[in-house]
């Protein structure tokens, strides 16, 4: 449509403009059931009524809507032509007063791509559920607004829901007379207000705490379900995080809680993790576990939810003027979340999955020709949807990490809250956050802002060990080093850690020694005349952001002793590290799979487990050459079978990680009827409970290789007729070795939008699988043929899944990659957002490329 992508430089004209007073929101949702019409999308009705200033009377602007059609507008009592004012996305405003008010009846529709008000229907029992998901700009999808974040304003909405239904939004909501109202909220952006409605399953609890001042803060606390769910929801762990969360911020943010209750929703066919809107949180229900999961899901879980509290205080209370400074609330929150998690629950060893798994993205992203400064340069609102990346999340928490160590956890935390006191329900900028942190540390804040805020790329730490006549170190120096496309080298506090084995064999540290890393090459005296170190770990207890390497003697100490390690943080860095020399072309992939096939048994951490198993699996797709890919594909499959029937602990979750790791190896027929034989029970692994999920991952390797097909596809579904079981039911028939099933699968992704979001996820997920690489040959050329125009037709989360997900990744060849370019080169004018899309997925396919040669010549 005209004028969708909304430029920045159209926000802060408008903003400059503009003052928002306040917006009431009245919805009519009661079309939400009834028969599918099949004439068009269905509507609900939206009648907005915002009331604004204008600090130029007579001056020109604009509301932003996306809606089918409009029925009326009205400006000030003048009743406007929508069909000269709309022209799909945008009202025009003329001759505006000094105080205006504005009230629009539109026909909005639902939506099945997970984008404005979104509808599901549950095929296990009939019943529809509805949820908004706005982030970064479709609440125009449901009402008529300003849709920027420096455009704040307090929201009243009220909703006329199906009889037996239960509504929430932000505030609190009464039901009278057939209509739901919400309390009017604080001042806060469009994109985090919410409305979710349907016969929800609705759990309470409540929060209470004595403030300093002896009042009581008493906070009510909700957590709601598809009632299909019900029987798995584990709410009460869910409210025990959540305590444990407001207590620590509290403690730590000496800012009560701003937003009244605290609502928790769990919601289908979501595109997102979670999404922090105040008041009433939505969260993807896979977080509802159906089956035995490891510890590692219930801490990410808890990340999650600690991840958005944070928010209600980075981005809700203080929100970023525009999306460039999109890092002030999600480096907070990415970095917030792990710091909780730490302090407030169980789950004390959140630093080592953040060093192994959440740092494992941002490196990634960091190498990727779309790269960028932490503090983005966002044009537009398609590179602000792109924009929600590893460079904004967890490169920025890890800097954080970085900043905390610089200035002392103290005046961090001081400078959080004087910038809560100082802007709050305001937006800011860097400079605002600079500032306090400057007052509270003492430190020149540029210097270190230009450095690890201002510059983009990954920085590499090298050791260099010179050791006396007697054997002991005379000199250990950091050599540090920056690509050609990203050179800044950057000041890092770093700890240096060596380790030697012990008489019982273990590989433990028996020095360390902090240092500030500037500069080329840094020496750290303190480790001179220490005994001679078999293994240097730089950055050992994670204090910075950087790709860690090795010494040719300490790579050799890990590959004869990985596992000897102790310090599970340490180990987790030297998986990372030597993950990072694989990806790099730096170690063969036949190495970094030999490690795998001998540590990974004796992991004792069960998320850096699961890490290993991914990145085992990724290193044999990608970056293993192609005549040695059959040979490594039967290696790890015997090590996974090994670890699983004869090593792992009965009913341990390592049991369980190595089961569902043994699935997606299985590549032969012995272990096909290993997994034949526990689908039938024929088979039975002591402490294995085979429960639905696990049901579903041990027959889709048995589809994916022809050994099962549509009939046990069917029969599954028929054991477990839910949304869930649905989504692994397409995922699953995407996935079998024909071709009419491919070109089924990508007709219904690429060549139509009947599928939800959910479904059309799954179907691409099942649809590129490794070892069909002959049947998707052919649709490398069709791929580049397609994407511009899906980029021009499809929603843009839409088309990013599918541009993403369909990229011929496996295609690993140079004329892959030629046709990439030459793509490239003949879309110069192509969407940027498009463009960066296509850019990632080439570079992938390059570094592939390039340690799949270097496993050649190795």
């Amino acid at each position: 449509m005209p004028g969708e992508n909304l430029t920045r430089d159209e926000a802060r004209e408008r903003a400059a403009l503009l003052s928002v007073d306040g917006y009431e929101v009245s919805l009519d949702l009661r079309s939400a059931v009834g028969e599918e019409t099949g004439d068009g999308p269905r509507t609900f009705r939206s009648v907005t009524t915002i009331r604004f200033r204008s600090n130029e009377p007579g001056a020109a602007s604009f509301a932003d809507l996306i809606a089918p059609s409009v029925t009326s507008v009205s400006l000030n009592g003048r009743d406007l032509d929508p069909g000269q004012v709309f022209d799909g996305s945008r009202i025009l405003l003329e001759d505006l007063a000094a105080e205006n008010e504005l009230i629009v009846d539109a026909q909005c529709a639902y939506s099945r791509t997970g984008e404005g008000m979104h509808r599901f229907v549950d095929p296990e029992d009939g019943e529809v559920y509805l949820y908004t998901q706005y982030e970064p700009a479709d609440s125009r999808r449901v009402f008529a607004g300003f849709e920027q974040p420096d455009l704040k304003a307090p929201f009243r909405f009220e909703v006329r829901a199906p009889e037996g239904w239960t509504v929430w939004s932000n505030g609190v909501g009464d039901l009278a007379d057939g209509v739901w109202r919400f309390a009017e909220t604080k001042p806060i952006s469009t994109y985090i207000t919410c409305v979710v409605a349907g016969p929800y399953h609705y759990v309470t609890d409540s929060y209470e705490r004595v403030l300093d001042d002896g009042g009581k803060l008493e906070i009510p606390l909700g957590a709601l379900c598809r009632k299909g769910l019900a029987p798995y929801f584990d709410a009460d762990d869910v409210f025990l995080v959540t305590k444990q969360g407001l207590d620590f911020f509290h403690d730590n943010f000496d800012y009560p809680y701003p937003f009244g209750k605290y609502d928790q929703a769990f919601v289908p066919e979501y595109n997102l993790g979670a999404m922090e809107n105040p008041g009433l949180v939505t969260f993807r229900e896979e977080f509802i576990f159906r089956g035995k999961v490891t510890q590692a899901s219930y801490e990410g879980r808890a990340n999650v939810i600690l991840h958005e509290m944070a928010h209600m205080w980075f981005g809700d209370l203080v929100t970023m003027v525009w999306w460039d400074d999109l890092w002030l609330k999600e480096s907070f929150a990415d970095f917030m979340g792990t710091f909780a998690n730490v302090g407030a629950t169980r789950f004390k060893d959140s630093w080592i999955t953040f060093a192994n798994r959440r740092k494992a993205w941002a490196y990634r992203a960091d190498q990727l020709p779309s790269t960028h400064p932490i503090t983005a340069d966002i044009r537009d609102l398609q590179d602000a949807k792109l924009n929600f990346d590893g460079i904004t999340y967890a490169k920025g928490a890890s800097v954080l990490k970085q900043l905390v160590a610089y200035v002392g956890q103290d005046a961090f935390l001081e400078g959080a809250r004087r910038y809560f006191k100082r802007h709050a329900y305001g937006n800011t900028r860097l400079g605002d956050l600079l500032s306090v942190l400057e007052e509270t540390s003492g430190r020149d804040m540029g210097a270190w802002s230009r450095s690890w805020l201002q510059t983009a790329g990954v920085n590499s730490l090298t050791p260099q060990v010179l050791l006396d006549a007697e054997g002991k170190v005379d000199e250990l120096a950091v050599v540090q080093e920056a690509p050609e496309s990203h050179p800044e080298l950057r000041p890092h506090r770093v700890a240096v850690g060596l380790y030697r084995r012990t008489p019982e064999g273990a590989l433990e540290r028996y020095a360390r020694a902090e240092a500030d890393v500037d500069g080329p090459r840094t020496v750290v005296r303190e480790l001179s005349g220490a005994e001679a170190p078999e293994l240097v770990l730089v950055n050992d207890d994670d204090l910075t952001y950087c790709k860690i390497r090795f010494d040719a003697g300490s790579l050799e100490t890990l590959k004869a002793a990985l596992g000897d390690i102790t310090d599970p943080l340490a180990r987790a860095l030297c998986w990372s590290a030597l993950w990072n020399l694989t990806r790099d072309a730096l170690l063969p992939a036949s190495d970094f799979l030999d490690l795998v096939m001998r540590f990974a048994g004796r992991e004792t951490s069960i998320g850096v487990l699961q890490m290993v198993h991914a990145w085992a699996e990724s290193a044999l797709v990608h970056y293993a050459t192609p005549e040695w890919r059959d040979q490594g594909a039967a290696l790890l499959a015997e090590c996974a079978r090994r670890e699983l029937l004869e090593r792992a602990e009965p009913g341990s979750e390592h049991q369980l990680a190595w089961a569902r790791f043994f699935a997606r190896t299985a590549e032969d027929e012995g272990g096909f009827d290993v997994l034949r034989g526990l689908l039938d029970g024929t088979t039975v692994i002591p402490g294995l409970e085979v429960d639905q999920e696990l049901r579903w991952a041990f027959l889709e390797p048995l589809v994916v290789h022809g050994s099962a097909g549509e009939a046990e596809l069917a029969a599954e579904l028929a054991r477990d007729d839910t949304a869930s079981g649905k989504r692994h039911q397409v995922r699953c028939l995407a996935g079998r070795p024909s071709a009419a099933v491919k070109a089924q699968g990508w007709a219904q992704v690429v060549e139509s939008d009947a599928l939800s979001n959910a479904l059309a996820e799954a179907t691409i997920a099942g649809w590129g699988q490794p070892g069909q690489r002959e049947l998707l040959a052919p649709y490398t050329e069709k791929y580049f043929e397609a994407i511009e125009r899906v980029w021009s037709t499809r929603s843009i989360q839409t088309a990013m899944n599918i541009v993403s997900g369909l990229f011929p990744s496996l295609q690993a060849s140079q004329a892959t990659l030629d046709a990439a370019d030459a793509w490239l080169a003949a879309h110069e004018d192509a969407a940027p957002a498009l463009r960066r899309l296509v850019l990632e997925g080439r570079d992938d396919l390059a570094r592939a490329l390039r340690a799949q040669a270097a496993m050649a010549k190795a």
